[in-house]
């Protein structure tokens, strides 16, 4: 995806931050949307990616389906991922009750992002995946979707549980392929004393595949979020010449058996960031994420930060961008 974007940099903070958790970005007549984790999935507005307005949101109030997943469903949908395809674009979303994998990924259509056109409708199409305790070995969260070199659709997801896993769409984007083709791409050992309806202590969640030149790259999250000065969450990363994997570290480490070299961390003044989404911006490539702001009682904040590559084919970030790129926000 290309997009045209000014330089970032520091600037005077005149208006809050964008506070969001999990954030993804789509592209539309020279307008950019970003999608994030809120009630009925909060979309923002900018033309620069630095300064942002609020747009709409996908739900006005929940998934028709979603109690049926979780009882205990407040309204709050998880972790998105929007992709344009064939002329619509894709919103994929989680529903879940926290701590546990009673969780399901649906995706709801629209002609256009633009809320003052008369083909704004999004258009519910329910149920891609769902996880069941007990029944289930992943939890059903955090979707992303890319298209591999043959033009073949695939969902990575997970969190927790048994790791990080992909699976195949169905030509037209709404449901798991048949026959069903899957992989486990990412996963930390987990207490093998623990009830199968708990989380445990593999902490990893937020696959993100990028594709970049002859490698596609597996961005995961490790650690805690949302926990404020507590928070641990971090970035780490490996490679693979083929979708479903096996993605390598640096050191040669399947990130399938506990691998994964580190992307970025958090700092005394932004103790964690994470759940990254990946894109090409005028030529350049760049991390989307959020990142706790210690100075502001832990509270998430907007990040973008452009991704340079090291002779032997790595993203590198500078920490520093956690200081340096300050997003505005008219509420």
């Amino acid at each position: 995806m290309l997009f045209s974007v000014s330089t970032f940099g520091c600037q005077a903070e005149t208006l809050p931050q964008l506070d969001i958790h999990d954030p993804v970005i789509a592209q539309e007549n020279g307008q950019y949307y970003l999608f994030s984790t809120g009630p009925g999935i909060t979309i923002y507005q900018s033309s620069d990616l630095v300064n942002w307005h609020y747009s709409d949101q996908a739900f006005k109030s929940e998934p028709e389906w979603a109690k049926t997943v979780s009882s205990s469903f407040n309204g709050h949908l998880w972790a998105p991922d929007v992709i344009e395809h064939d002329g619509l674009f894709y919103l994929y979303y989680s529903v879940s009750a926290f701590g546990k994998n009673t969780s399901a990924i649906g995706v709801t259509v629209n002609k256009t992002l633009d809320t003052n056109s008369p083909d704004y409708q999004w258009q519910d199409k329910g149920i891609v995946l769902q996880s069941i305790p007990h029944r289930d070995s992943f939890n059903a969260i955090d979707p992303n979707i890319i298209f591999d070199q043959q033009g073949t659709p695939w969902m990575s997801f997970g969190s927790f549980w048994g790791g990080l896993k992909i699976v195949k769409l169905s030509d037209d984007l709404l449901s798991i392929a048949e026959p069903q083709q899957w992989a486990t791409i990412a996963k930390l050992a987990r207490d093998p004393f623990t009830d199968e309806a708990e989380p445990g202590n593999a902490q990893i969640e937020a696959p993100f595949i990028y594709k970049k030149d002859d490698y596609y790259y597996l961005f995961v999250s490790y650690g805690l979020c949302c926990r404020a000065d507590d928070s641990t969450y971090h970035l780490a990363m490996g490679r693979s010449k083929s979708v479903t994997g096996p993605y390598l570290d640096k050191d040669g480490r399947d990130l399938s058996a506990g691998g994964g070299s580190i992307l970025l961390k958090g700092t005394k003044a932004w103790p964690g960031l994470g759940h990254n989404s990946a894109y090409q911006i005028n030529g350049k490539d760049y991390l989307v994420f959020h990142a706790y702001e210690s100075a502001d009682k832990g509270l998430q904040k907007l990040k973008i930060a452009e991704m340079t590559w090291t002779d032997s084919g790595w993203p590198q970030v500078d920490p520093n961008v956690l200081n340096t790129y300050i997003s505005t926000v008219k509420k």
